[in-house]
């Protein structure tokens, strides 16, 4: 049916187009000053398939960090079960922007 409804579409769309309309609207953008007043009247959730509003669910506690900055689900219990790759990852990481760091205030000294 949607197909059938697109093929009948002109092929240039005018600015009088309904369904170019609704596109345009539907469209979330960056730095859109209406953007945090629409999620805070309309809430924030994810439709479900029976058409209603659900709050998502997430961990509200604190959780190591890791490379991806992915977040644990909410029924995580808070023990860290890991090998322990991600801290001497994340160390590493941080310990050669330190040293990017003072080697640039080093070369930097003499000016």
């Amino acid at each position: 049916m949607s197909d059938l409804h697109e093929m009948q579409k002109p092929l240039v769309r005018y600015a009088d187009d309904q369904d170019l309309e609704d596109l345009f609207k539907s469209k979330i953008r960056d730095g859109d000053p209406m953007l945090e007043y629409i999620t805070k009247t309309h809430g924030t959730g994810e439709d479900s398939p029976d058409g209603v509003k659900h709050e998502v669910r997430e961990f509200r506690g604190f959780c190591p960090p890791n490379r991806f900055g992915i977040r644990p689900g909410f029924t995580w219990d808070g023990v860290d079960r890991s090998n322990g790759y991600e801290q001497k990852w994340l160390l590493q990481q941080n310990s050669q922007k330190v040293l990017e760091d003072e080697a640039y205030k080093w070369s930097c000294s003499d000016l």
